[in-house]
């Protein structure tokens, strides 16, 4: 069989594996978790840092502490960090081509509707944009180019920041998508979008975002192959809460560990 044949089919059964886990750990339910066991790991992890980076599944958060998931997480985020970053991504503005920093509603999930009410900040990004409650800002980043290595994203790299993830089925980093536009992977190309970009003030002007994309949606990230590399190396910290996935790892160690894998194998994010 050719070798292109091999990878495709490597691909497509990479894909068809992480669907059937994706729906196997959403069927896992967490049971209630003491809330002195989250701030434990909080004061652990977060010792010594101003800000976090996070990705949330509410509904376990929900199951673990009995309470209203967002407001609980939200303040206990508060109490521990001095800013608190999210995902705010609307890569639908690749065909809307509109994108308003108040009320363009971030793609994934439930957390992040809510957090956008409440963050501080939101970068300029038309595409890939960050959430941010707290006294952090991207100054002097380029936002028009989301993974440029003057970007956000890189900023973020560069100070070694924290990534927790909560109530995720599995290790969830927005980052991944930075590195592989970095390293020029064959399943990425780097585009440039047109439309206009809104503020709160209630002003549009024209704008350019350049992003990363994958050259076919069959691409999925192995999870549970970049699970246990990251755990082998140190990097990735790993709890459960009675069901509730607690992960932490900083964004430096992400670099360190990942970045030597994609360039000896440039597929082995997608490939079993």
């Amino acid at each position: 069989m050719p070798s292109g044949t091999l990878t495709d089919v490597s691909r497509i059964g990479n894909l068809v594996k992480h669907q059937a886990l994706k729906q196997l750990n959403r069927r896992r339910s967490a049971s209630e978790v003491p809330v002195a066991r989250l701030d434990e790991l909080l004061n652990r992890h977060g010792d010594g840092r101003s800000k976090v980076f996070v990705h949330v599944g509410l509904s376990d958060v929900k199951r673990a502490f009995r309470t209203d998931p967002y407001a609980f997480l939200r303040s206990k985020l508060d109490e521990h960090f001095r800013s608190v970053l999210a995902p705010g991504f609307t890569d639908y503005f690749a065909t809307s081509g509109v994108y308003h920093k108040q009320y363009s509603r971030p793609k994934h999930g439930t957390f992040g509707p809510l957090f956008l009410r409440d963050a501080d900040y939101r970068t300029d990004d038309a595409m890939k944009s960050i959430l941010v409650r707290g006294p952090y800002r991207f100054d002097g980043c380029l936002h028009s180019d989301t993974y440029h290595e003057d970007g956000c994203f890189a900023r973020l790299v560069e100070e070694d920041a924290l990534v927790m993830d909560i109530g995720t089925p599995w290790l969830t980093c927005s980052h991944l998508h930075h590195f592989e536009s970095r390293l020029d992977l064959e399943y990425v190309v780097t585009e440039t979008f047109e439309g206009v970009i809104c503020t709160e003030e209630g002003g549009c002007e024209p704008v350019e975002q350049t992003c990363g994309v994958r050259t076919s949606p069959f691409y999925s990230w192995n999870k549970p192959k970049l699970t246990r590399d990251l755990e082998r190396d140190g990097v990735l910290h790993r709890y459960d809460l009675n069901g509730l996935q607690v992960l932490f790892f900083t964004l430096g160690d992400l670099k360190s560990s990942l970045v030597p894998r994609l360039r000896a194998d440039p597929q082995y994010l997608v490939t079993l």
